[in-house]
Protein backbone atom coordinates (compact mmCIF):
# COMPACT_ATOMS: atom_id res chain seq x y z
CA UNK A 1 0.00 0.00 0.00
CA UNK A 2 1.24 3.47 -0.87
CA UNK A 3 1.55 6.06 1.85
CA UNK A 4 2.15 9.72 2.51
CA UNK A 5 4.43 10.29 5.49
CA UNK A 6 4.63 13.36 7.73
CA UNK A 7 7.35 13.17 10.38
CA UNK A 8 8.34 15.08 13.47
CA UNK A 9 5.49 17.59 13.39
CA UNK A 10 5.92 19.67 16.54
CA UNK A 11 3.14 21.17 18.64
CA UNK A 12 2.53 22.56 22.11
CA UNK A 13 -0.38 21.08 24.03
CA UNK A 14 -1.87 20.58 27.49
CA UNK A 15 -2.37 16.82 27.74
CA UNK A 16 -1.58 14.73 30.79
CA UNK A 17 -2.87 13.54 34.13
CA UNK A 18 -0.93 15.95 36.31
CA UNK A 19 -2.25 19.45 37.05
CA UNK A 20 1.02 21.10 35.95
CA UNK A 21 0.76 19.39 32.53
CA UNK A 22 -2.67 20.93 32.02
CA UNK A 23 -1.53 24.33 33.29
CA UNK A 24 1.98 24.69 31.82
CA UNK A 25 1.69 22.45 28.77
CA UNK A 26 4.51 20.74 26.93
CA UNK A 27 5.87 19.76 23.54
CA UNK A 28 4.39 16.92 21.49
CA UNK A 29 5.79 15.39 18.30
CA UNK A 30 3.59 13.57 15.80
CA UNK A 31 4.42 11.23 12.93
CA UNK A 32 1.75 10.17 10.42
CA UNK A 33 1.56 7.49 7.79
CA UNK A 34 -1.44 7.98 5.52
CA UNK A 35 -2.25 4.85 3.50
CA UNK A 36 -3.92 5.28 0.12
CA UNK A 37 -3.49 4.37 -3.53
CA UNK A 38 -1.35 7.16 -5.03
CA UNK A 39 -1.05 5.69 -8.53
CA UNK A 40 -3.73 7.88 -10.14
CA UNK A 41 -2.26 11.00 -8.50
CA UNK A 42 1.18 10.03 -9.78
CA UNK A 43 -0.08 9.52 -13.32
CA UNK A 44 -2.33 12.59 -13.55
CA UNK A 45 -0.42 15.02 -11.30
CA UNK A 46 -3.77 16.19 -9.91
CA UNK A 47 -4.34 16.87 -6.21
CA UNK A 48 -7.89 15.51 -6.28
CA UNK A 49 -6.41 12.01 -6.50
CA UNK A 50 -4.29 12.34 -3.37
CA UNK A 51 -4.40 13.76 0.14
CA UNK A 52 -3.39 17.35 0.79
CA UNK A 53 -0.82 16.93 3.54
CA UNK A 54 -1.11 20.58 4.54
CA UNK A 55 -4.76 19.86 5.44
CA UNK A 56 -3.72 16.73 7.34
CA UNK A 57 -1.19 18.85 9.26
CA UNK A 58 -3.89 21.40 10.09
CA UNK A 59 -6.17 18.69 11.50
CA UNK A 60 -3.39 17.35 13.71
CA UNK A 61 -2.42 20.83 14.90
CA UNK A 62 -6.00 21.66 15.86
CA UNK A 63 -6.31 18.45 17.90
CA UNK A 64 -2.91 18.47 19.63
CA UNK A 65 -3.08 22.19 20.42
CA UNK A 66 -6.79 22.00 21.25
CA UNK A 67 -8.72 20.82 24.27
CA UNK A 68 -6.81 19.02 27.00
CA UNK A 69 -6.96 15.25 27.36
CA UNK A 70 -5.64 13.06 30.16
CA UNK A 71 -4.02 10.43 27.92
CA UNK A 72 -1.91 10.66 24.78
CA UNK A 73 -3.80 7.53 23.66
CA UNK A 74 -6.94 9.67 23.47
CA UNK A 75 -5.15 12.36 21.47
CA UNK A 76 -3.82 9.78 18.98
CA UNK A 77 -7.26 8.21 18.68
CA UNK A 78 -8.86 11.57 17.89
CA UNK A 79 -6.20 12.29 15.28
CA UNK A 80 -6.75 8.94 13.56
CA UNK A 81 -10.55 9.14 13.58
CA UNK A 82 -10.55 12.74 12.35
CA UNK A 83 -8.20 11.97 9.46
CA UNK A 84 -10.14 8.86 8.42
CA UNK A 85 -13.39 10.84 8.45
CA UNK A 86 -11.90 13.84 6.62
CA UNK A 87 -10.26 12.21 3.61
CA UNK A 88 -12.30 9.88 1.42
CA UNK A 89 -9.22 8.42 -0.27
CA UNK A 90 -7.56 7.55 3.03
CA UNK A 91 -7.79 3.81 3.68
CA UNK A 92 -5.79 3.62 6.91
CA UNK A 93 -3.43 5.65 9.03
CA UNK A 94 -0.69 5.20 11.59
CA UNK A 95 -0.32 7.88 14.24
CA UNK A 96 2.68 8.13 16.54
CA UNK A 97 2.37 10.70 19.32
CA UNK A 98 5.56 11.43 21.27
CA UNK A 99 5.76 13.18 24.62
CA UNK A 100 9.47 14.08 24.86
CA UNK A 101 9.40 15.72 28.29
CA UNK A 102 6.89 13.94 30.55
CA UNK A 103 7.18 14.88 34.22
CA UNK A 104 8.35 11.49 35.44
CA UNK A 105 11.70 10.73 37.07
CA UNK A 106 14.32 8.72 35.22
CA UNK A 107 16.51 8.77 32.15
CA UNK A 108 14.82 8.19 28.80
CA UNK A 109 14.43 9.98 25.50
CA UNK A 110 10.63 10.12 25.39
CA UNK A 111 7.39 8.25 25.86
CA UNK A 112 5.06 7.61 22.94
CA UNK A 113 1.99 5.81 21.71
CA UNK A 114 1.55 4.50 18.17
CA UNK A 115 -1.77 3.36 16.74
CA UNK A 116 -2.91 1.99 13.39
CA UNK A 117 -6.51 2.44 12.28
CA UNK A 118 -8.38 1.44 9.11
CA UNK A 119 -11.73 2.44 7.66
Amino acid sequence: MDKIILTNMQFYGYHGLLPEEKKLGQRFFVDLELYLDTQKAGKTDEMQHSIDYSKAYSHVKKIVEGSSKNLIEAVAEEVASTLLASFTLLEACKVKLVKPDPPIPGHYQSVAVEIYREK
